[in-house]
């Protein structure tokens, strides 16, 4: 792997990293509704310490390009692509069947803007996805993407497109087999039913299991068919710390590294398995919840990484901020810079923040338990399956930079009445970014979509034998620009979801 690049070198693998970082400047302007838990001005509050940590000048930034209709479909139905693209606040009440139909509603309600915000955060996932297969980082960002809960035709825990089935889609067509992890505090359901009976992906999930949303997960899923034993589950109590979360990541991500092989990873960071969020009920520490990312990261991979829950936000922006710099081999100073949001961080204004005295319910024997009986799944893996292309579909063209490009941070309008929950961010002149044209294929033709998804040749391997509607994936074009993310089952279970 190339190693070169402007990131600084890493403690732990003392390999230098080159970072790809995806940002739209106008995701934290989405809103989702007075109250709901799920704030895309997270995305922004992030971007901002990336900026005055002086995190930005040290990767490359691109503004994604939004994921077009055929791109969303690649995986999504095109009814249900349909429906997102038309439907708006004035129009909901005439279109009662199909919101019901499509689950979209109070957990996933109709805003301003929802389609291009769907757009937007598929494309950073995506277009981090084309980075790597072209080898020009060796990791890609994106905070925005993440959102593991929605399925093929309809929403699901704030989550409307899967960003990250489209960009594993994308790593496919480079990469024989990927790796994906979720270290969110929910169940990462809907990747692993899309994925849940072929080989070339395994999905890996830790996560609160029991009275809790979406209520999948149980460590007796395991895949089915090809996909049998290439599906595992981590299921948790209420309070796990970062001594116990780690006694499980570590070994069993080190054995699945080892028997699977993966040409790429996708590591979704949901940021609700922190102490003290919102929707949660785990206890880790900031900089617990970024040893994993420091983990997958020292075995040289291929890495995209993507946001996902996370519903105490100034928490939330911490934590992508510090694992921004675990990326890039940079230990940033616990002192939170002066920025526009510093007063959200009060009133200790420190990046870091100490776990609760909360109970961990997670006990060793249950823990070993855990343990023992993935790492036996894992030993009836075939080391490293292979799969042979019957025709492999082509890559996504890069896209040409746009140096004329303004200051993205110029482009927020402060004349905007566009009502966010917490304060109006204060446009500051950060670093100039690459905007990310539209991708174009390779001419692939007509139906190659559906040879590509050949994961070793099937045309149907992809589709998940536990959705209703199990239609199979098209690989075809891949070019999606979108942010959504999930989220957490609130106390009150107003917002059962991620």
């Amino acid at each position: 792997m190339d190693t070169g690049g402007n990131s600084l070198p890493s403690g732990a693998d003392g390999v230098k990293r080159k970072v790809s970082y995806f940002y739209d400047p106008e995701v934290g302007n989405y809103y989702y509704g007075q109250g709901h838990p799920m704030k895309p001005h997270r995305i922004r509050m992030t971007h901002a310490l990336l900026a005055h940590y002086g995190l930005l000048q040290n990767m490359q930034v691109f503004k994604p390009c939004p994921a077009r209709d055929r791109d969303l479909c690649r995986f999504h139905a095109d009814d249900y692509v349909n429906f997102l693209r038309s439907i708006t606040p004035e129009t909901q009440q005439d279109q009662l069947r199909q919101l019901k139909r499509f689950n979209v509603g109070e957990d996933c309600p109709v805003f301003d803007g929802l389609y291009s915000f769907c757009q937007t955060y598929a494309g950073g996932s995506v277009g981090g996805a084309v980075k790597l297969n072209h080898g020009l980082c060796d990791i890609a960002i994106n905070w925005a993407g993440g959102l593991h809960h929605a399925k093929k035709c309809e929403a699901s825990g704030f989550c409307y497109v899967n960003d990250i089935v489209l960009a594993i889609l994308e790593l496919l067509k480079t990469h024989q087999r990927v790796l994906y992890v979720d270290i969110d505090i929910h169940h990462g359901d809907g990747v692993e039913e899309a994925f849940y009976t072929t080989d070339r992906v395994m999905t890996v999930s830790f996560h609160k299991f029991g009275d809790y949303f979406p209520g999948t997960g149980d460590i007796r899923d395991i895949g089915y068919s090809k996909g049998k034993y290439y599906s595992l589950n981590v299921p948790l109590d209420d309070g796990i710390d970062d001594e116990s979360y780690h006694y499980l990541f570590k070994p069993i991500m080190g054995k699945v590294m080892e028997v699977f092989k993966p040409g790429a990873v996708v590591l979704q960071c949901g940021a609700d398995s922190l102490s003290g969020d919102r929707l949660g009920c785990f206890n880790l520490s900031i900089k617990g919840h970024a040893e994993c990312v420091k983990f997958m990261r020292s075995f040289n991979v291929p890495l995209l990484l993507l946001g996902g829950g996370g519903y105490t936000i100034r928490n939330v922006a911490r934590c992508w901020c510090y694992e921004t710099g675990v990326a890039l081999g940079t230990e940033v100073e616990d002192q939170l810079p002066q920025h526009e949001y510093y007063e959200y961080f009060g009133p200790d204004y420190t990046l870091h923040v100490a776990p609760s005295n909360m109970e961990n319910k997670n006990s060793r024997q249950l823990l070993e338990d855990i343990r023992n009986n993935l790492l036996e799944n894992l030993s009836k893996l075939q080391h490293a399956p292979s799969v042979q292309f019957q025709e492999r579909p082509p890559n996504t063209d890069l896209p040409e930079a746009d140096e004329d490009q303004d200051d993205a941070d110029e482009r927020w309008d402060p004349d905007s009445d566009m009502e966010i929950d917490e304060k109006r961010p204060i446009p500051t002149r950060v670093k100039r970014e690459a905007v990310e044209p539209e991708r174009k294929d390779s001419g692939a033709p007509k139906g190659a979509a559906e040879q590509a998804r050949g994961f070793d040749g099937a045309t149907n391997e992809i589709a998940s034998t536990k959705s209703v509607d199990a239609g199979a994936m098209v690989i075809d074009e891949p070019t999606v620009k979108v942010e959504l993310e999930t989220s957490n089952k609130a106390s009150n279970q107003m917002y059962p979801k991620p």
